[in-house]
């Protein structure tokens, strides 16, 4: 009785361990290669699950999923032998798993071949282009040109499907930069001493050309007014004249207290004169007296 029990005990275990050993389950984000003593049996890409010779035949499981590549900058020379330091990123899947696993078997080393054939790429394009062609529309054509060079050789020799390869950053060395700046600056300043130095040459042309009008129009408000005062003088002669011509008394009389006002009018003059000085006539007998 107890034999029978052990013998169901080991058949049963006999069996799941030989069921363990022959199925497996591929979920839908994976592919598989059924391998018999390393040599390819076949190619599972449905997910489910799947049954393989225990102990005879091995599973090796592939990223069915999109990948990422994201290698260190590196420098590379154009064509204008300018140096920029690019950063670049590409999407790949594994589109041929049984190549992948000829070519590289694990991930690992197909990212370092990636990542070689890439660098390759980019320098053998970029190597022919010029550095305002990498800043200007052309870029996208550039990594077209990149993109489908490392598809190419990507699928062919590793059995990975390329869907995107893109330049994140492009930038000049930082010695380049720095010298490139120092440049610019030099540049600039030259650029800011002729800008002041015209900019003072126009000043003084427009002070000058302001100077030589203001001077114009001063010299002729002076002709204008001596004109006008001599024309005033004129007028006021002949208003004298004829006042004089109507009243020669009276007359006198009014230039005598002109002078008067003229000589003492500020209330600080003392003048010592005897009583019978011509300037005191009026006060005297007046006009009328002599």
């Amino acid at each position: 009785m107890n034999r029978g029990l052990l013998i169901s005990a080991a058949l049963a275990v006999v069996v799941l361990v030989m069921a363990s050993s022959s199925l497996f389950i591929v979920n839908q984000a994976e592919q598989a290669l059924v391998l018999r003593f390393g040599a390819h049996r076949a190619t599972i890409k449905e997910p489910g699950l799947h049954v393989k010779l225990p102990f005879v035949e091995d599973v090796v499981r592939y990223d069915l999923r999109l990948l990422g590549l994201d290698p260190p900058d590196e420098q590379i020379i154009l064509g204008d032998q300018k140096r920029i330091v690019v950063d670049t990123f590409t999407r790949y899947r594994i589109a041929d798993p049984l190549k992948f696993y000829q070519a590289v078997r694990t991930e690992t080393l197909a990212r370092a071949q990636l990542a070689q054939i890439v660098s390759s790429a980019m320098r053998r394009v970029m190597g022919q282009v010029m550095l305002p062609s990498i800043l200007s529309e052309e870029r996208a054509k550039i990594m077209g040109a990149i993109q489908q060079d490392v598809a190419e050789r990507a699928l062919r020799e590793l059995g990975i499907q390329v869907v995107d390869v893109r330049l994140r950053r492009a930038d000049l060395p930082e010695e380049t930069s720095q010298s490139i700046y120092d440049r610019m600056k030099s540049e600039r300043e030259r650029q800011a001493k002729e800008a002041r130095a015209q900019g003072y040459e126009w000043s003084q042309q427009i002070r000058a050309r302001a100077d030589r009008e203001r001077t114009v129009i001063l010299a002729e408000a002076q002709r204008q007014a001596q004109i006008e005062r001599g024309e005033g003088d004129a007028e006021a002669n002949r208003i004298f004249a004829d006042a004089f011509g109507r009243d020669p008394q009276f007359f006198a009389l009014y230039r005598s207290l002109q002078a008067y006002r003229n000589a003492l009018g500020d209330g600080n003059t003392t003048l010592v004169l005897s009583p019978d000085n011509d300037f005191l006539k009026v006060f005297g007998h007046g006009p009328r007296g002599r």
